[in-house]
């Protein structure tokens, strides 16, 4: 499911609000069938990886130590976790053998993005939350990993939920559509229906589009 929306639409107040990060005022938040207020929130996290904008990767841990930190925290033993380390770098494309033991301020940017997609999944959550994790990219290498990404996607078979403010990458991505606008869903649609939604916001976006692009979409 892709959040869409402009900056200041609650996209990643949602994010925040679905790993207890926030806790709601009202109403409740539900996560594999208990409230977030209800669930402890160390272990909450631990099944749900998060993507960031920026990969926030630990800058003095290699990339093995950072993949590899959920499982060691949750105990596995060495064995299995530079298994899960090696694993997790093939699936997102970087080869362990180069990559295993540098450090953050030696990847590009494509790279880090890569390896804070395999940190979040290393422990194999049910729950993949992304927020923006493309964005910081130049147009090319964002290209590259939106591809990426979607054959990765329709392969791990996860609940994502994927924030991004970019409606093209929303209709490549999204199985699902859900368009915010101040702190409020206006629109819930499959990508094959969302550029002929009637609400104003998503007719804002749609225009967005150059008509080309938008019919070779459709």
């Amino acid at each position: 499911m892709v959040l869409l929306g402009r900056s200041g639409s609650g996209k990643t107040t949602l994010l925040k609000l679905a790993n207890r990060l926030l806790l709601p005022k009202a109403g409740t938040v539900i996560v594999d069938g208990s409230s977030t207020a209800e669930w402890d929130p160390i272990q909450l996290r631990r099944r749900i990886g998060y993507v960031f904008q920026e990969a926030g990767l630990f800058p003095h841990y290699t990339v093995a130590e950072n993949v590899g930190l959920v499982p060691w925290l949750e105990r596995w033993d060495a064995q299995r976790r530079s298994d899960r380390v090696e694993e997790m770098l093939q699936l997102v494309g970087l080869d362990p053998r180069e990559f295993a033991g540098r450090h953050p301020r030696e990847l590009s940017g494509g790279q880090r993005q890569r390896v804070g997609v395999a940190r979040a999944l290393a422990a194999d959550p049910p729950i993949l939350l992304m927020d923006e994790p493309f964005g910081a990219l130049d147009p090319v290498t964002r290209a590259e990993l939106q591809r990426e990404f979607a054959s990765l996607a329709r392969r791990l078979q996860k609940t994502i939920v994927f924030v991004t403010h970019d409606l093209r990458e929303a209709l490549l991505l999204g199985t699902r559509i859900v368009l915010l606008e101040s702190g409020r869903i206006v629109a819930d649609a499959a990508p094959q229906d969302f550029l002929t939604l009637e609400h104003p916001e998503a007719k804002a976006f749609a225009a967005s589009l150059e008509a080309p692009q938008a019919q070779a979409i459709r």
